[in-house]
């Protein structure tokens, strides 16, 4: 169904609103008011983020030669249990586990396995999103087992958090989603690495995924339009080799590189603010 902006009957026209039905009458995309947070909102996914991150934080500690992912999901469950939380990812559709551990090829969704031993110079992205007092926060980051890799997988991991960087940078009120995509597509290209297109950003905050829908490639001036108010994450999945991807189809989960090269991934929360983004998971 096509998101529209509207008016209440009787309401005032806020400057919010006649730039938003400016863009509405060009042709392009907006939000519905149900996907603008109040201040009450944001700081709930704020609070969710505090935690998120120190168990992020917790888990980095955790990320060592001999260590499986599954003894690494248990501390998550653990730690977001203590902190008065609910890990959203146990149980979402079917998942078994309280958090997505990816190694090295793994692009993302990688399921935690008494099976999966970590080995130095692996490079692992763990994903976690917290449920705290109904509000949701979710992010990624990348370790790499033992402290060092090799240049070439060091360098993916370094230039994959720089295109989470600059498409935030590239996320300006009233910009669009395809400016964040453009932005990271280039920095992706221009360093010789390609961009996932089957998976994407997503809105957040008061659901586990919601519009916008926000891809890691495309044009300026395309996608939804970016309202202040607005909670969503960015999570570039960038590959050193070709973009392809293949999709288990026995866990029905795991997505990895059909040409088996390593894969990076970096994800926060924001908001988007009158001045430009704000972080909620960092």
């Amino acid at each position: 169904m096509k998101r529209r902006w509207v008016v209440a009957k009787g309401q005032p026209v806020t400057e919010m609103d006649k730039k938003v039905l400016a863009a509405q009458k060009a042709g392009h995309t907006v939000p519905s008011r149900n996907l603008i947070l109040t201040e009450e909102q944001i700081d709930g996914v704020r609070k969710s983020g505090v935690v998120n991150t120190a168990l992020l934080d917790m888990i980095g500690s955790e990320i060592k030669e001999g260590v499986s992912t599954e003894h690494l999901d248990d501390l998550i469950y653990q730690f977001t249990k203590d902190h008065g939380g609910i890990p959203a990812d146990l149980g979402y559709e079917g998942f078994p586990k309280s958090s997505c551990i990816s190694i090295d090829n793994v692009v993302c969704h990688g399921i935690p396995s008494p099976d999966a031993i970590l080995k130095n110079g692996q490079i692992v992205n763990v994903d976690v999103t917290t449920i705290l007092n109904g509000y949701y926060a979710d992010a990624s980051r990348m370790f790499v087992v033992g402290g060092t890799t090799t240049p070439e997988k060091q360098r993916l991991v370094d230039v994959t958090l720089e295109c989470l960087q600059i498409g935030a940078a590239a996320a300006k009120p009233y910009s669009f989603t395809g400016d964040i995509g453009f932005a990271i597509q280039c920095h992706a290209q221009k360093n010789g690495y390609s961009v996932v297109r089957e998976l994407c950003g997503h809105g957040v905050g008061l659901k586990f995924h919601e519009d916008p829908e926000v891809p890691h490639y495309g044009k300026p001036k395309t996608g939804m339009l970016l309202v202040p108010g607005m909670v969503f994450t960015i999570e570039p999945m960038i590959n050193m080799g070709k973009r392809e991807v293949h999709f288990d189809q026995l866990d029905k989960w795991t997505v990895t590189t059909r040409d088996g090269l390593p894969s990076a991934q970096w994800e926060n929360t924001f908001v988007m603010t009158e001045e430009g983004l704000e972080v909620l998971t960092h």
